[in-house]
């Protein structure tokens, strides 16, 4: 967890330049990614450090009191979380989450409202099934639409995909969806970094008349990152006995307490409200006048930047 403006950073710049285009103003959409560093007050932080995660992740820190005031500490930073999200995400710590023992708290939050570049219209949003498993379906509102967009059969995943692209063509939401119904595990096993570069290619997504089914959602979740990123190697730097931060402080004593995510998704006919504190064999096929793609079981979606790839959420949508 040190910070240093060398040329092994090139991977901090790498974030600095990410991050600047994320939060560049724009008419098309709403995007907007914050980062900040809590850390309890009697820590003092190399000045050093604190410039270089201002200059290549535009972020603060700021002392509080967990010590003394860890139920006002924690209020104070779900309030900020609360601001940068547009009240999308509440309570990003809930009561007791943070103790007189909370050393070093790190907070992400992203916010994003994008209209589509077709709507769907209202009128033809209608009641429909979504199938959760071969035997168990939900009734929820499904949007419908029939229009020319970018559409693949991926063959050797036994799935298919399309683009739905936002106002103005700088964001896409890409969804992926299995042939099966109880086809997403199979999906998601075969889902590498390399194989998504590959399906949503120009070279293998084409331009298809669609009959598209979309139910609308709304997706909530919240997760500690802590287990993941020790399954990652990173596992000294939460215990105080073990954790060198000695990049960031020269006291000691000082370890990550806590590194949470929550997000929030929200796509209704307007477009997308979100917020967050490959090679396979790939085909476009002959089709039928309308292809269809109807989102009625178990799927994957993701929402990208076009212009460079840059992935901004990913979820999946498997119950209602």
């Amino acid at each position: 967890l040190t910070l240093k403006d060398e040329n092994s950073g090139n991977v901090h710049h790498q974030f600095q330049k990410l991050l600047t285009e994320l939060n560049k103003p724009t008419e098309a959409y709403e995007l907007k990614s914050a980062n900040k560093i809590y850390k309890e007050n009697s820590f003092q932080f190399l000045q050093e450090y604190v410039d270089n995660i201002k200059k290549f992740y535009l972020a603060d820190v700021e002392s509080v009191d967990f010590q003394t005031d860890a139920e006002g500490s924690r209020k104070k930073i779900n309030t900020w979380v609360e601001k940068e999200t547009h009240d999308k995400i509440r309570n990003l710590f809930p009561s007791g989450s943070l103790t007189s023992d909370t050393k070093l708290v790190l907070v992400n939050a992203i916010y994003f409202k994008g209209q589509w570049s077709l709507k769907f219209r209202e009128e033809d949003t209608v009641e429909g099934k979504f199938w959760l498993n071969k035997d168990v379906s939900k009734t929820v509102k499904m949007m419908n639409q029939r229009n020319s967009l970018n559409f693949a059969s991926l063959e050797d995943v036994q799935a298919k995909i399309l683009e739905i692209p936002y106002k103005k063509g700088a964001l896409s939401m890409i969804v992926l969806l299995p042939n099966e119904i109880d086809g997403l595990k199979k999906l998601e096993d075969e889902l590498t970094a390399e194989k998504l570069m590959e399906w949503t290619s120009l070279q293998n997504m084409s331009p298809t008349e669609v009959d598209l089914q979309l139910p609308k959602f709304k997706l909530e979740e919240s997760y500690s990152l802590k287990p993941m990123l020790e399954d990652m190697g990173m596992v000294k730097s939460f215990t105080p006995q073990t954790a060198d931060l000695s990049g960031i402080s020269r006291d000691e004593g000082l370890a990550v307490s806590a590194f949470v995510h929550k997000s929030f998704v929200n796509v209704n006919e307007e477009g997308t409200e979100a917020a967050a504190a490959t090679g396979g064999m790939v085909s476009t096929t002959s089709i039928p006048m309308y292809q269809d793609f109807h989102c009625d079981h178990p799927f994957l979606f993701f929402i990208k930047q076009n212009e460079n790839n840059n992935i901004l959420f990913f979820g999946r949508v498997y119950s209602f």
